[in-house]
This record gives C-alpha cells, structure tokens and sequence, in this order.
C-alpha cells in the first residue's frame, strides 16, 4: 500500500483565497432600511441598451439603480392635489 500524498486533494484551496475572502470589504449598509418596509416591487421591460444606460448612469454617479429611480420617479409622477397620481 503506497502512502497518499496529503498536500495535494481534490478540494484544496490556495491560501490565497482565503486572504481574499478575509480582506473583502464589509458588506454595504442599507441608507433606506426604514423606506425599504414600505415600497413595493415593480418590474418593467426595456431593451438591452436601455438597461445598460440604467445600470452604468446611477455607477458613475456613485449611487444605486435603485436609489436613482426613487429620485426620478416621484419628480415624473408627481402626487398633484387636483391630478391622479
């Protein structure tokens, strides 16, 4: 019987990922926990262009998609006495 070599396995890890993993930074704090109890999920279609101008707008601007949508939306549907809103 020939003596198995234990540095090499099949699910070994470099020790390089384990620093990667320790070294990751905190996970973000949600700004908007107390509005995130009260909004609701929409879901909308676009063409893949205009998702990716969604997506790369609000990254250059150093905010969430989320939390650009919640500052144009109101503006576009405002909640007017005498309109619907």
């Amino acid at each position: 019987m020939t003596a198995r070599d234990l540095t090499r396995t099949f699910a070994a890890h470099s020790s390089g990922a384990d620093s990667r993993v320790r070294a990751s930074p905190p996970p973000a704090v949600n700004r908007n926990a107390k509005l995130n109890r009260l909004t609701e999920r929409l879901t909308i279609d676009v063409i893949p262009s205009l998702c990716g101008r969604i997506k790369v707008a609000p990254f250059r601007r150093g905010i969430t998609v989320t939390e650009m949508l919640r500052g144009l939306l109101p503006r576009q549907f405002r909640d007017d006495a005498g309109g619907a809103a």
